[in-house]
Protein backbone atom coordinates (compact mmCIF):
# COMPACT_ATOMS: atom_id res chain seq x y z
CA UNK A 1 0.00 0.00 0.00
CA UNK A 2 2.56 2.32 0.80
CA UNK A 3 4.69 0.99 -2.33
CA UNK A 4 1.24 1.97 -4.30
CA UNK A 5 1.38 5.73 -2.36
CA UNK A 6 4.88 6.42 -2.88
CA UNK A 7 4.99 5.46 -7.00
CA UNK A 8 1.77 7.83 -7.47
CA UNK A 9 3.79 10.33 -5.81
CA UNK A 10 7.31 9.74 -7.71
CA UNK A 11 4.76 10.06 -10.33
CA UNK A 12 3.33 13.60 -9.53
CA UNK A 13 6.59 14.91 -8.75
CA UNK A 14 7.99 13.76 -12.27
CA UNK A 15 5.23 15.73 -13.60
CA UNK A 16 5.81 18.63 -12.17
CA UNK A 17 9.07 18.55 -12.71
CA UNK A 18 8.60 18.35 -16.45
CA UNK A 19 6.04 21.36 -16.71
CA UNK A 20 9.08 23.33 -13.92
CA UNK A 21 11.87 22.65 -16.95
CA UNK A 22 9.45 23.95 -20.13
CA UNK A 23 8.77 27.24 -18.02
CA UNK A 24 12.66 27.62 -17.69
CA UNK A 25 13.28 26.97 -21.67
CA UNK A 26 13.75 23.14 -21.76
CA UNK A 27 11.55 21.57 -23.71
CA UNK A 28 10.02 18.08 -22.07
CA UNK A 29 10.53 14.95 -24.44
CA UNK A 30 6.59 14.83 -24.26
CA UNK A 31 3.57 17.09 -23.55
CA UNK A 32 0.52 16.02 -22.13
CA UNK A 33 -3.06 16.25 -24.01
CA UNK A 34 -4.61 19.20 -23.97
CA UNK A 35 -8.01 20.76 -24.98
CA UNK A 36 -7.32 23.93 -26.91
CA UNK A 37 -7.46 23.77 -30.72
CA UNK A 38 -4.29 24.83 -32.05
CA UNK A 39 -3.74 28.31 -34.29
CA UNK A 40 -1.69 28.62 -36.55
CA UNK A 41 1.01 31.61 -36.36
CA UNK A 42 -0.33 33.24 -39.65
CA UNK A 43 -3.87 33.42 -39.08
CA UNK A 44 -4.91 37.40 -39.86
CA UNK A 45 -6.25 38.69 -36.55
CA UNK A 46 -8.67 41.48 -37.21
CA UNK A 47 -9.19 44.62 -35.79
CA UNK A 48 -12.70 46.57 -35.54
CA UNK A 49 -12.35 49.82 -37.50
CA UNK A 50 -12.26 52.84 -35.72
CA UNK A 51 -15.17 55.14 -37.36
CA UNK A 52 -14.14 58.14 -35.42
CA UNK A 53 -12.06 60.91 -36.04
CA UNK A 54 -8.30 60.09 -34.88
CA UNK A 55 -6.32 62.00 -32.08
CA UNK A 56 -3.59 63.12 -33.80
CA UNK A 57 -2.00 62.84 -37.37
CA UNK A 58 1.31 60.81 -38.08
CA UNK A 59 4.26 62.63 -37.96
CA UNK A 60 4.45 61.97 -41.51
CA UNK A 61 1.26 62.88 -42.91
CA UNK A 62 0.74 65.64 -45.36
CA UNK A 63 -1.98 68.32 -44.78
CA UNK A 64 -3.27 69.62 -47.92
CA UNK A 65 -5.08 72.86 -48.21
CA UNK A 66 -8.63 73.06 -48.40
CA UNK A 67 -10.28 73.91 -51.76
CA UNK A 68 -13.44 75.77 -52.11
CA UNK A 69 -15.19 75.42 -55.62
CA UNK A 70 -17.00 78.19 -56.81
CA UNK A 71 -19.72 77.60 -59.36
CA UNK A 72 -19.43 79.11 -62.87
CA UNK A 73 -22.21 81.38 -63.69
CA UNK A 74 -22.75 82.38 -67.06
CA UNK A 75 -23.90 85.88 -67.55
CA UNK A 76 -27.50 86.75 -68.68
CA UNK A 77 -27.01 88.51 -71.84
CA UNK A 78 -27.99 92.38 -71.83
CA UNK A 79 -31.89 92.86 -73.64
CA UNK A 80 -31.77 95.13 -76.21
CA UNK A 81 -33.71 98.09 -76.52
CA UNK A 82 -36.33 98.77 -78.79
CA UNK A 83 -34.45 100.24 -81.67
CA UNK A 84 -31.95 97.59 -81.44
CA UNK A 85 -35.34 94.78 -81.56
CA UNK A 86 -36.61 96.53 -84.50
CA UNK A 87 -32.97 96.40 -86.82
CA UNK A 88 -33.32 92.71 -85.72
CA UNK A 89 -36.94 92.02 -86.86
CA UNK A 90 -36.18 90.35 -90.19
CA UNK A 91 -37.62 87.04 -90.25
CA UNK A 92 -40.94 85.96 -92.06
CA UNK A 93 -43.45 85.09 -89.52
CA UNK A 94 -46.38 83.27 -91.72
CA UNK A 95 -50.34 83.01 -89.93
CA UNK A 96 -52.83 80.63 -90.73
CA UNK A 97 -56.50 80.01 -89.67
CA UNK A 98 -58.13 77.72 -91.57
CA UNK A 99 -57.16 74.88 -94.07
CA UNK A 100 -59.54 73.22 -95.56
CA UNK A 101 -61.46 73.12 -99.02
CA UNK A 102 -64.04 76.44 -99.83
CA UNK A 103 -67.47 75.69 -99.39
CA UNK A 104 -69.90 77.32 -101.77
CA UNK A 105 -70.95 79.58 -98.83
CA UNK A 106 -67.90 81.54 -97.96
CA UNK A 107 -67.43 85.07 -99.04
CA UNK A 108 -64.37 86.65 -100.61
CA UNK A 109 -63.79 87.84 -97.46
CA UNK A 110 -64.16 84.29 -95.61
CA UNK A 111 -61.68 82.64 -98.55
CA UNK A 112 -59.03 85.02 -97.41
CA UNK A 113 -58.76 83.01 -94.17
CA UNK A 114 -59.56 79.74 -95.17
CA UNK A 115 -56.59 78.31 -97.33
CA UNK A 116 -57.16 74.76 -99.55
CA UNK A 117 -54.95 71.58 -98.41
CA UNK A 118 -53.36 71.81 -101.59
CA UNK A 119 -52.57 75.05 -101.78
CA UNK A 120 -51.11 74.71 -98.38
CA UNK A 121 -49.52 72.06 -98.73
CA UNK A 122 -47.21 73.64 -102.34
CA UNK A 123 -46.70 76.47 -99.49
CA UNK A 124 -44.87 73.84 -97.03
CA UNK A 125 -43.52 71.40 -99.45
CA UNK A 126 -42.11 75.34 -100.96
CA UNK A 127 -40.37 75.75 -97.37
CA UNK A 128 -39.20 72.53 -97.41
CA UNK A 129 -37.44 72.37 -101.03
CA UNK A 130 -35.93 76.35 -100.58
CA UNK A 131 -34.49 75.08 -97.74
CA UNK A 132 -36.29 77.29 -94.84
CA UNK A 133 -35.96 76.36 -91.39
CA UNK A 134 -39.18 76.54 -88.89
CA UNK A 135 -38.09 78.54 -85.33
CA UNK A 136 -39.86 78.71 -82.12
CA UNK A 137 -40.67 82.22 -80.70
CA UNK A 138 -38.70 81.38 -78.05
CA UNK A 139 -35.74 81.37 -80.44
CA UNK A 140 -37.13 84.35 -82.05
CA UNK A 141 -37.32 86.14 -78.47
CA UNK A 142 -33.31 85.28 -77.89
CA UNK A 143 -32.53 86.44 -81.20
CA UNK A 144 -34.42 89.99 -80.77
CA UNK A 145 -33.43 90.77 -77.21
CA UNK A 146 -29.50 88.99 -76.87
CA UNK A 147 -28.86 88.12 -80.73
CA UNK A 148 -28.84 84.94 -80.37
CA UNK A 149 -27.96 83.22 -83.61
CA UNK A 150 -31.05 81.61 -86.17
CA UNK A 151 -30.67 78.73 -88.66
CA UNK A 152 -29.95 79.88 -92.11
CA UNK A 153 -33.35 81.20 -94.00
CA UNK A 154 -35.32 80.82 -90.41
CA UNK A 155 -39.32 81.61 -90.65
CA UNK A 156 -42.04 81.16 -88.23
CA UNK A 157 -45.04 79.30 -88.75
CA UNK A 158 -48.41 80.56 -86.69
CA UNK A 159 -51.87 79.36 -86.75
CA UNK A 160 -54.95 81.03 -85.18
CA UNK A 161 -58.56 80.51 -83.56
CA UNK A 162 -58.14 76.67 -82.99
CA UNK A 163 -59.43 75.12 -85.86
CA UNK A 164 -59.80 71.79 -86.14
CA UNK A 165 -58.47 71.48 -89.94
CA UNK A 166 -55.55 72.52 -88.62
CA UNK A 167 -55.29 69.32 -86.74
CA UNK A 168 -56.56 67.53 -90.12
CA UNK A 169 -54.43 68.80 -93.02
CA UNK A 170 -51.73 71.03 -91.43
CA UNK A 171 -50.33 68.61 -88.66
CA UNK A 172 -49.51 65.62 -90.86
CA UNK A 173 -47.34 68.14 -93.53
CA UNK A 174 -45.56 69.52 -90.74
CA UNK A 175 -44.42 66.18 -89.01
CA UNK A 176 -43.84 64.70 -92.76
CA UNK A 177 -41.29 67.97 -93.56
CA UNK A 178 -40.12 67.95 -89.93
CA UNK A 179 -41.27 71.49 -89.28
CA UNK A 180 -42.77 73.05 -85.86
CA UNK A 181 -45.42 75.77 -85.67
CA UNK A 182 -47.11 77.88 -82.71
CA UNK A 183 -50.67 77.31 -82.44
CA UNK A 184 -52.69 80.51 -80.73
CA UNK A 185 -55.44 78.73 -78.85
CA UNK A 186 -58.74 80.73 -78.59
CA UNK A 187 -60.25 78.36 -75.53
CA UNK A 188 -64.03 79.20 -75.44
CA UNK A 189 -64.27 76.57 -78.84
CA UNK A 190 -61.86 73.31 -77.40
CA UNK A 191 -63.43 70.02 -77.72
CA UNK A 192 -66.63 71.63 -79.71
CA UNK A 193 -67.46 70.02 -83.03
CA UNK A 194 -65.02 71.52 -85.85
CA UNK A 195 -62.15 72.80 -83.35
CA UNK A 196 -59.35 71.50 -81.37
CA UNK A 197 -59.65 69.20 -78.40
CA UNK A 198 -57.77 69.89 -75.27
CA UNK A 199 -56.32 66.70 -75.80
CA UNK A 200 -54.78 67.67 -78.95
CA UNK A 201 -53.25 71.15 -77.74
CA UNK A 202 -51.58 68.68 -75.08
CA UNK A 203 -50.39 66.64 -77.99
CA UNK A 204 -49.09 69.62 -80.16
CA UNK A 205 -47.39 70.79 -77.00
CA UNK A 206 -45.87 67.18 -77.08
CA UNK A 207 -44.99 67.15 -80.52
CA UNK A 208 -42.83 70.18 -80.05
CA UNK A 209 -45.26 72.53 -81.43
CA UNK A 210 -45.55 76.01 -79.22
CA UNK A 211 -48.93 77.07 -77.29
CA UNK A 212 -49.85 80.76 -77.55
CA UNK A 213 -52.59 82.55 -75.98
CA UNK A 214 -55.23 84.45 -78.22
CA UNK A 215 -57.89 84.85 -75.73
CA UNK A 216 -61.08 83.65 -74.63
CA UNK A 217 -63.67 84.37 -77.33
CA UNK A 218 -61.40 86.41 -79.61
CA UNK A 219 -62.93 89.89 -78.53
CA UNK A 220 -60.52 91.89 -79.75
CA UNK A 221 -58.49 93.55 -76.76
CA UNK A 222 -59.16 97.32 -77.08
CA UNK A 223 -62.62 97.57 -76.37
CA UNK A 224 -62.15 95.49 -72.59
CA UNK A 225 -63.11 96.78 -69.56
CA UNK A 226 -61.80 96.10 -65.92
CA UNK A 227 -64.03 92.94 -65.65
CA UNK A 228 -62.50 91.54 -69.32
CA UNK A 229 -58.82 91.07 -68.94
CA UNK A 230 -59.27 88.53 -66.07
CA UNK A 231 -62.07 86.88 -68.61
CA UNK A 232 -60.14 87.20 -71.82
CA UNK A 233 -56.69 87.08 -70.55
CA UNK A 234 -56.04 85.77 -66.86
CA UNK A 235 -58.37 82.69 -66.94
CA UNK A 236 -57.94 81.37 -70.52
CA UNK A 237 -53.93 81.71 -69.90
CA UNK A 238 -54.47 79.68 -66.82
CA UNK A 239 -56.75 77.00 -68.70
CA UNK A 240 -53.84 76.63 -71.62
CA UNK A 241 -51.17 76.15 -68.73
CA UNK A 242 -53.10 73.49 -66.90
CA UNK A 243 -53.65 71.82 -70.51
CA UNK A 244 -49.57 71.77 -71.30
CA UNK A 245 -48.35 71.36 -67.73
CA UNK A 246 -45.71 74.73 -68.24
CA UNK A 247 -46.03 78.80 -68.49
CA UNK A 248 -47.79 80.42 -71.79
CA UNK A 249 -45.19 82.69 -72.81
CA UNK A 250 -46.84 84.66 -75.90
CA UNK A 251 -50.07 85.99 -76.60
CA UNK A 252 -51.72 86.51 -80.65
CA UNK A 253 -54.29 89.71 -80.42
CA UNK A 254 -57.48 88.97 -81.62
CA UNK A 255 -57.90 91.08 -85.36
CA UNK A 256 -54.24 92.03 -84.95
CA UNK A 257 -55.44 94.95 -82.91
CA UNK A 258 -53.25 96.54 -79.72
CA UNK A 259 -52.82 99.53 -77.92
CA UNK A 260 -50.76 100.80 -75.04
CA UNK A 261 -53.23 99.49 -71.91
CA UNK A 262 -53.76 95.78 -73.56
CA UNK A 263 -49.62 95.59 -73.46
CA UNK A 264 -49.16 96.41 -69.56
CA UNK A 265 -51.41 93.87 -68.84
CA UNK A 266 -50.01 91.52 -71.24
CA UNK A 267 -46.66 92.04 -69.56
CA UNK A 268 -48.40 92.01 -65.86
CA UNK A 269 -49.87 88.16 -66.82
CA UNK A 270 -46.01 87.35 -67.80
CA UNK A 271 -46.39 87.28 -71.32
CA UNK A 272 -42.84 88.22 -72.73
CA UNK A 273 -44.01 89.10 -76.51
CA UNK A 274 -46.96 89.22 -78.40
CA UNK A 275 -48.14 89.68 -82.14
CA UNK A 276 -50.23 91.22 -84.29
CA UNK A 277 -50.72 90.84 -87.76
CA UNK A 278 -49.54 93.50 -90.59
CA UNK A 279 -47.82 96.60 -89.25
CA UNK A 280 -44.58 97.93 -87.37
CA UNK A 281 -42.92 97.09 -84.75
CA UNK A 282 -44.13 99.75 -81.89
CA UNK A 283 -40.51 101.92 -81.34
CA UNK A 284 -41.46 101.60 -77.57
CA UNK A 285 -42.99 97.98 -77.01
CA UNK A 286 -41.33 96.08 -79.98
CA UNK A 287 -41.95 92.94 -78.39
CA UNK A 288 -45.33 93.42 -78.12
CA UNK A 289 -46.34 94.34 -81.32
CA UNK A 290 -44.33 91.79 -83.05
CA UNK A 291 -45.83 92.06 -86.94
CA UNK A 292 -47.04 88.78 -89.00
CA UNK A 293 -48.07 88.03 -92.67
CA UNK A 294 -51.83 86.84 -93.18
CA UNK A 295 -51.42 83.54 -95.56
CA UNK A 296 -54.18 84.13 -97.92
CA UNK A 297 -56.44 81.42 -99.23
CA UNK A 298 -56.36 83.46 -102.49
CA UNK A 299 -52.68 83.76 -103.12
CA UNK A 300 -51.08 82.56 -105.79
CA UNK A 301 -47.71 80.32 -105.63
CA UNK A 302 -45.30 83.57 -106.67
CA UNK A 303 -47.37 85.98 -104.32
CA UNK A 304 -46.48 83.63 -101.52
CA UNK A 305 -43.07 83.97 -102.58
CA UNK A 306 -43.10 87.83 -102.82
CA UNK A 307 -44.72 87.44 -99.15
CA UNK A 308 -42.23 85.51 -98.36
CA UNK A 309 -39.40 87.48 -98.87
CA UNK A 310 -41.13 90.71 -97.28
CA UNK A 311 -43.74 89.49 -95.44
CA UNK A 312 -45.16 93.16 -94.36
Amino acid sequence: MMTSNLSRNVAAFLLVFAWVLAACGSAPAELPPTSVAYVPASSPTFVEPTHGPPTALPATATVLPTVTMTPTVTPTPAQADAATISARDTVPVLCYHAIRDWLPSDTPNDRVYIVPPARFAAEIEQLARQNYHTISPDQLYAHLTTNAPLPDKPVLLTFDDSDATQWTHAVPLLQKYHLTATFFIMTVVLDKPGYLSRAQVKELDQQGMTIGAHTWDHHRVTRYTDADWDVQITRPTHELEEIVGHPIRYFAYPYGLWDTTSISHLKAAGFVAAFQLQGKLDPTDSLYTLPRAVISGLWSEQHFSERLQSPE
